[in-house]
């Protein structure tokens, strides 16, 4: 864990380069050193951005690679996958991020890395904290995908508020962002 001198606003975040190629979450104005993704984690993110590719121009869908600004303790995101808008590729160019001042990404998808229970870390930082953040943040689609309850669940933004509905086996997702996706939850969690 990397602890910071000073307390950081999300302005001199955005500013700084320690040389490395470490990614941080800015958590009370303290960096917080992200650790690698799961390699689960990245085969599921990776065939979702080949799909989504399909009917999508690949440059809008990324793995890994761009940050969110949120409101909160914790003030970025790195999602495991999002579907950007056209008007981010340009207002990105220097950095990718995505700020409060842009419009929100039009999905953004996390896969729950393995948990114990309900009280875990991992658990709550994806079902509870990004959920709330995202729902802040106005992103109209948010998927949690959990190899472990082996369920994709599927938020839309309604009125300002997500509403799940969660999908199993050879349900179908149903996305309102992307009606033309053709996927169940078997295909997506066996991708991992």
């Amino acid at each position: 864990m990397t602890h910071t001198p000073v307390k950081l606003t999300f302005e001199q975040y955005l500013e700084y380069d320690d040389g490395t190629d470490n990614r941080y979450e800015l958590c009370n104005g303290e960096l917080i050193v992200m650790p690698p993704e799961s390699e689960e984690n990245g085969w599921i993110a990776d065939w979702l951005r080949d799909e989504f590719s399909q009917f999508i121009k690949r440059r809008l869908v990324k793995v890994n690679r761009y940050e969110l600004q949120v409101l909160g303790k914790r003030q970025n995101r790195f999602p495991d996958l999002v579907v950007l808008r056209s008007e981010h590729l340009e207002l990105t160019k220097k950095r990718q991020t995505i700020t409060l001042d842009m419009s929100p990404p039009q999905l953004v998808v996390e896969v729950v890395s393995p948990y114990r229970n309900q009280k875990d870390d991992n658990y709550k930082r994806d079902y509870i904290e990004k959920r709330e953040q995202y729902e802040r943040r106005g992103i109209p689609e948010y998927w949690i995908i959990d190899p472990q309850a082996q369920s994709v669940t599927v938020l839309l933004l309604v009125n300002g508020k997500y509403q799940a509905t969660e999908f199993n086996g050879n349900q179908r997702i149903v996305s309102r962002t992307f009606p033309e996706l053709k996927l169940t939850a078997a295909q997506i969690l066996q991708a991992g």
